[in-house]
């Protein structure tokens, strides 16, 4: 009887150890019952989730759009960029080449980033019309080229102005209107210290000046912890309105990430229905209130809101 019994309190153990260690490991699923991220295959170079940068799961590609005339955006944070007719950002993609022009984002990845068609394409305003042209792809379509770089939509760009797909994997970059990577005069060279690189990390680190090291998103927008949510079981307690100040950073793949801690680096699926990215399983968020890179506006607001540091620590709380 005693055997028996002390085999069942073994097996209970090793029960709840493994219950209470799931999220501390790189993938897991939390106590909610709600998937936290299942393994994911290392990022091939073409962005986060399905490793196109976009989720995948809708049927077939989205129908190439012709890029009509063209447009010059100037964003603060990324110098002058490339539009389509309708305002939407125009990307590149590293692993295609130039010379010969050649496009190597086929299949699911079109889904995510969307060709951008060169039908009557006119150059914009002021830019050098010679640099367009085109290539026809395997189906058929004629896609839209700049100095020889295919040119892409990015299906997470909902409205004019967005560029959502800046450094998707290391590999997604906003053009600039000669074909070359957007960027901000002078960026990364003590010039425009306010603007990030072109290319950053899904997460990283950036040293501030009155916080010390705190984690970034893609667009260098400083990352904060709510004191109100739990790591165990993972659960947000920022939900309806409070997610219109707290935007939650959307999954990240685990290898577009620099100097931050990977135990606990989750998905969290979130109630309702919001994929959420984690780091030692607490969920993060950006401010609205930041609008440039190098902004702390959300800094101990109400007492509860906070940067994390590299290894997930709330920055600056009260001990």
């Amino acid at each position: 009887m005693n055997t028996w019994r002390n085999a069942s309190l073994a097996v209970t153990a090793v029960a709840v150890l493994a219950l209470t260690t799931a999220c501390g490991q790189d993938q897991g699923t939390n106590t909610n019952g709600q998937s936290v991220g299942a393994a994911k295959p290392a990022d091939a170079g073409y962005g986060a989730d399905t490793g196109y940068g976009s989720d995948t799961g809708a049927a077939g590609a989205a129908a190439a759009k012709p890029a009509g005339q063209l447009a010059v955006w100037d964003s603060k944070k990324l110098g002058e960029v490339l539009t389509d007719s309708e305002g939407f950002t125009l990307y590149r993609f590293d692993k295609d080449t130039a010379s010969p022009p050649k496009s190597n984002c086929e299949g699911d990845c079109v889904k995510a980033w969307p060709v951008a068609a060169a039908g009557d394409a006119k150059a914009a305003a002021g830019t050098d019309a010679t640099l367009l042209g085109e290539i026809t792809r395997a189906d058929g379509t004629k896609q839209l080229t700049v100095d020889g770089w295919p040119m892409y939509r990015y299906a997470k760009d909902t409205s004019p102005g967005d560029a959502n797909g800046q450094g998707v994997g290391g590999t997604w970059f906003a053009s600039a209107p000669d074909g070359k990577k957007a960027a901000v005069a002078g960026a990364g060279s003590g010039a425009g210290a306010d603007v990030p690189p072109a290319g950053l990390p899904g997460l990283s680190v950036r040293k501030d000046p009155k916080l010390g090291d705190i984690v970034v998103d893609s667009k260098g927008m400083t990352v904060y912890r709510f004191t109100k949510d739990s790591a165990w079981p993972m659960k947000s307690a920022c939900t309806g309105a409070c997610l219109e100040k707290w935007p939650v950073v959307a999954p990240v793949d685990k290898n577009d990430t620099e100097g931050i801690i990977k135990k606990g680096f989750v998905t969290f699926d979130r109630p309702d229905g919001i994929k959420q990215q984690s780091i030692d399983c607490w969920p993060i968020y950006t401010f609205a209130g930041d609008t440039k890179p190098g902004d702390t506006n959300g800094q101990g607001v109400g007492g509860t809101w906070f940067a994390v540091s590299p290894d997930s620590k709330l920055v600056g709380a009260p001990k």
